[in-house]
């Protein structure tokens, strides 16, 4: 048994210590805002928060996660303590969305960097979004409501 804390929820699964993130908690606790992209940590759609900082839960066994805080997409409004996160907010205002599939992790992304830098600039955006890849194209879009 593994004790997660997960959106501020204490969780104990019954899952084998390699099991990725991604999978425990998509499939264990039914929190599917989560995406599955590559499996290789390299497109960022599985990205979530551990201690505040962006990570690809793809590739985070659940094994080394015990007393972290995880937070992800669903929780992340939570945060702000408000319906929506601010980026949330920003992403809906200016419809940056196009397929959808990417922007769970992208959103993750430009949250954690928000936090730790409030007005960033493009070259702070580009080195905390690096990554996070869109098939869309939607970048400028990105970029745009990040600042």
């Amino acid at each position: 048994m593994i004790t997660l804390n997960v959106n501020g929820t204490d969780h104990k699964l019954d899952v084998p210590g390699d099991t990725p993130l991604l999978w425990a908690l998509r499939d264990t606790l039914g929190l599917t805002g989560t995406k599955f992209g590559c499996g290789m940590a390299l497109c960022g759609a599985c990205t979530v928060h551990i201690n505040g900082e962006a990570v690809r839960s793809c590739s985070a066994p659940v094994a080394g996660l015990a007393g972290k805080k995880i937070v992800t997409i669903e929780g992340l409004a939570a945060l702000a303590q408000r319906d929506l996160h601010p980026v949330q907010e920003a992403w809906i205002e200016k419809d940056v969305v196009q397929c959808g599939y990417c922007h769970s992790g992208q959103i993750m992304s430009a949250a954690a960097l928000l936090a730790k830098i409030p007005k960033p600039s493009d070259a702070d955006i580009d080195a905390a979004m690096t990554g996070n890849i869109c098939r869309c194209g939607t970048y400028q879009r990105i970029r745009a409501r990040i600042h």
